[in-house]
């Protein structure tokens, strides 16, 4: 499961929403080409192997107790960092890169326009404490149940990094066919939920933005491929 990916096929949806934030909005159809996205974010172990073959420097409190094991999410990377991750693979034969944020979220939706949640509009069973936060650190990037695209975890845990500079105004000029964002920017958009916060999942619709440098501990990505 880890290391693995699943096809998210060719297709329209709904994108934003209008029971959101402002940069939500308007509600607005896009078609997405088909591609391949992690089923997990990129863990520790898939990130340190990173580590040792370039020498780069570690993410954020990457010695602490909360962050270790194998298995969880890696976090503390900044955008930069995700992105360089992104070119070592596609040197060395997986051609991977970050996921644009109509690509997130038509994969998070899993082929269900409209919900709140990759599973519904109720917070999933599964999600630790209930979804109340905030938690001591992330959980198993294998931990729950996938979404109809068979992805696990997403929209939960951590936040993903994602292509797009970030622009609450962007929607309203958005393309409809494989929107990229625009141009230029000072954040870089993000989606998803983060085990430091108050509830750790976020609705499928819902953006967020940070500094490309910025280093935070609830903060992670996972890797698409081109068909």
């Amino acid at each position: 499961m880890i290391g693995t990916f699943a096809e998210i096929p060719a297709g329209e949806f709904l994108m934003g929403s209008d029971a959101g934030q402002e940069d939500e909005r308007p509600v607005h159809r896009v078609h997405v080409d088909a591609f391949r996205m992690s089923i997990c974010a990129v863990t520790r172990a898939e990130y340190e192997a990173f580590l040792r073959a370039t020498g780069g420097g570690a993410p954020r409190d990457w010695q602490l107790s909360a962050f270790a094991g194998d298995d969880r999410p890696v976090v503390g990377v900044s955008w930069n960092d995700a992105t360089a991750y992104c070119a070592w693979r596609a040197r060395h034969g997986s051609a991977e890169r970050l996921p644009t944020e109509a690509e997130w979220e038509r994969a998070a939706r899993g082929g269900i326009d409209g919900r709140a949640f990759p599973s519904g509009e109720t917070i999933p069973s599964w999600i630790p404490a209930g979804g109340r936060g905030p938690l001591d650190g992330p959980w198993p990037a294998t931990l729950g149940e996938p979404n109809g695209y068979g992805l696990m975890g997403i929209a939960a845990n951590v936040h993903e990094w994602c292509a797009d500079w970030h622009d609450r105004d962007y929607y309203a000029a958005s393309p409809t066919r494989n929107p990229r964002g625009p141009a230029s920017g000072a954040r870089r958009a993000s989606r998803g939920g983060s085990w430091r916060h108050a509830v750790t999942i976020s609705r499928c619709a819902a953006r967020s933005k940070l500094d490309p440098s910025f280093r935070y501990t609830d903060y992670g990505f996972r890797t698409v491929k081109d068909l």
